[in-house]
């Protein structure tokens, strides 16, 4: 027999402002029990040195867990130069360091280098896995493994401050961008070598900083009116693809496609995937098809 999840059924998406020293899984962990929240998950990890911009998604939302996990990202870090580590940032271990300086001519020039199109070899303390085991939990014992080179894109890179040995930067990028990366390779390029000291997410997909509700907030929350409390910071889950073309089916036709037929609708796009919506609202995700109707491809189920 199925185990029944505990937990209220509830469903949507809370944008935390992750604090730092703190897993995403362990932040995910502690808002779930405060939601009182049957089923959870969240959209990509960011390191324990990093905060800012973590949506979490509850219930049917866990089903668009994937497209803000392809969402493109933005961030503001702190990277120091002069000294190299392990890990690429400050909880690393020294590898090199120099008293070496460089000058603003020479960083702007190499910066303007990881504009665009670049690769990047992920980091052995990464949350990638090999053979199913996090790489950082591999790097941690001394272990290597080879990795795949990967290809990234930086649509913006400012840099905002260059304090003599700290660089202040802003970049916008696609997912699978590592900030850590380009700290450690911007640092050997310059040829003194540098790592992350603080990094801040300040937009993931379609969610922003200014939507985002901190740790403590939701604590207060919680204490003072219960897990229901917390319902009105939950944003709806099609906000998480509000960049897909919206289709609005006829009610006949969107329980056609509940039963996983495709249907025919009008005012379709002629490829690529759509929100679904019926008189009742959103209900899932489909895809056109060359004869064009559109699939199911994520439905979600209606909760009372």
């Amino acid at each position: 027999m199925a185990r029944r999840a505990r937990g209220r059924k509830i469903s949507g998406i809370i944008v935390l402002d992750k604090p730092t020293g703190e897993s995403s899984s362990r932040s995910l962990q502690r808002v779930k029990r405060l939601l009182d929240a049957a089923k959870a998950g969240h959209t990509g990890s960011l390191d324990p040195l990093a905060t800012g911009v973590l949506p979490l998604c509850f219930g049917e939302a866990t089903k668009l867990s994937q497209f803000l996990l392809d969402a493109n990202k933005s961030y503001r870090t702190t990277i120091r130069l002069g000294i190299k580590t392990d890990s690429g940032d400050s909880q690393g271990n020294i590898v090199s360091s120099t008293d070496d300086t460089v000058s603003l001519k020479e960083l702007e020039q190499c910066l303007e280098s990881f504009r665009g199109e670049i690769t990047q070899v992920p980091s052995m303390y990464s949350a990638l896995k090999h053979q199913g085991v996090p790489l950082y939990k591999l790097a941690r014992k001394g272990q290597e493994v080879e990795r795949k080179v990967r290809h990234v894109t930086i649509y913006r890179l400012e840099l905002l401050d260059f304090r003599g040995d700290e660089v202040d930067l802003e970049v916008d990028c696609s997912k699978g961008t590592y900030i850590r990366s380009i700290a450690d390779d911007l640092g050997d390029m310059l040829g003194v070598g540098g790592h992350v000291t603080a990094l801040r997410r300040l937009q993931s997909g379609p969610f922003t900083e200014s939507q985002s509700v901190t740790l403590e907030k939701l604590e207060e929350a919680a204490e003072q009116g219960g897990a229901q409390a917390l319902d009105s910071y939950l944003y709806p889950p099609d906000l998480a693809v509000e960049e897909l073309v919206k289709v609005t089916l006829p009610m006949i036709t969107a329980d056609f496609m509940r039963q996983g037929q495709p249907v025919i609708a009008r005012a379709l796009p002629t490829n690529g995937i759509v929100r679904l919506y019926d008189d009742e609202g959103f209900f899932g995700i489909g895809s056109i098809l060359d004869d064009g109707r559109v699939k199911p491809v994520r439905l979600l189920n209606r909760q009372n």
